[in-house]
């Protein structure tokens, strides 16, 4: 399927994951110009790419990127049982396998890449990450999944149901949990759109996924070291679904020489999507402005770099 969005184009597509289930992927192109870079996006838990990241991945590619992203199993228009994650490797696994069959194409090879991540997607970079250590030319973390903040944590009967239980049935419904839409999105509009979007997983928490991203957000919150590809996090100061003060340690702890950490002051979580107008276009313009920059120092230690290799050849040539 191919839709024409004036600059832009955008296309899906349905591909095969190792493990045999069918995923939807889709992709926003810039028109009549070759991309800066890739750029790969993962979204948030319970929502999918196409319709809740439609501004992101149509704002990017404006700014001359071309955006991939993938709905992970159980998400979106991808199969699985909806809000499942029967294993957060297996999620990760996918990204990566898809993602880095782009970046080998021919026409991509010499292109950097960057990755884009909100809410637990910022989760799925970091282990991106992990497996692939340098790889990757840097990544946008939007409020990210470092550790579950204690408001939404489940209850500890919950916790104790997940540890007893997730083995006999793990697809049940038993972690009681908040309306998250009324805690992500600011705009009412918004709320409306995700709350009609049948794409999106409106029910509670299934008792596997629960377990599942408790045991990745502590992962990540006790391996936040380990962090070292280049990165800016963008964070609402009044989220109440991600920790701002985790992602602000996540910037201090992390190893990366180049990090850049931006909290704003009256932003809820879905600070690219959920916020009116004027904060949302503050958010991208410093998302656009972080991504331009390292693609023309990338692009600039490219050209050094070929130059260094052609002069290499010259003298040779010239000692035969």
């Amino acid at each position: 399927m191919e839709q024409d969005l004036g600059s832009i184009r955008y296309e899906e597509e349905f591909i095969t994951n190792s493990r045999g289930v069918k995923q939807f992927t889709c992709r926003w192109l810039p028109e009549k110009m070759e991309p800066k870079a890739l750029i790969f996006i993962c979204h948030g838990y319970a929502v999918e790419c196409s319709i809740t990241m439609k501004g992101t991945g149509t704002r990017l590619a404006k700014a001359g990127y071309a955006v991939h992203g993938i709905d992970y199993e159980g998400h979106g228009k991808s199969s699985g049982l909806q809000g499942y994650i029967s294993n957060f490797d297996n999620l990760v696994g996918d990204c990566s396998d898809h993602f880095m069959s782009i970046c080998e194409k021919p026409e991509n090879k010499k292109k950097q890449r960057y990755l884009l991540g909100e809410s637990m997607g910022g989760a799925v970079i970091l282990l991106l990450h992990r497996k692939e250590s340098t790889y990757w030319n840097g990544a946008v973390l939007v409020a990210p999944m470092c550790k579950i903040v204690d408001d939404m944590k489940p209850h500890p009967i919950a916790i104790s149901i997940l540890k007893k239980l997730t083995a006999v049935i793990p697809k049940w419904k038993l972690v009681p949990s908040q309306d998250i839409i009324d805690m992500s999105y600011k705009n009412p509009e918004k709320r409306k759109e995700i709350r009609s979007n049948k794409y999106c997983y409106k029910g509670a928490t299934r008792l596997m996924t629960g377990k599942e991203l408790l045991r990745v957000s502590l992962d990540i919150e006790n391996n936040l070291n380990q962090v070292s590809l280049p990165f800016l996090i963008v964070h609402g100061e009044d989220d109440k679904v991600t920790d701002p003060s985790v992602s602000k340690l996540l910037y201090e702890s992390a190893s990366s020489e180049d990090k850049a950490f931006k909290l704003y002051p009256g932003m809820w979580h879905a600070l690219t999507s959920g916020e009116p107008p004027e904060n949302i276009n503050l958010v991208f313009r410093d998302i656009v402005a972080w991504l331009d920059d390292r693609t023309a120092a990338g692009d600039q230690r490219s050209e050094k770099e070929q130059k260094a290799k052609r002069d290499d050849m010259s003298e040779k040539v010239e000692l035969i």
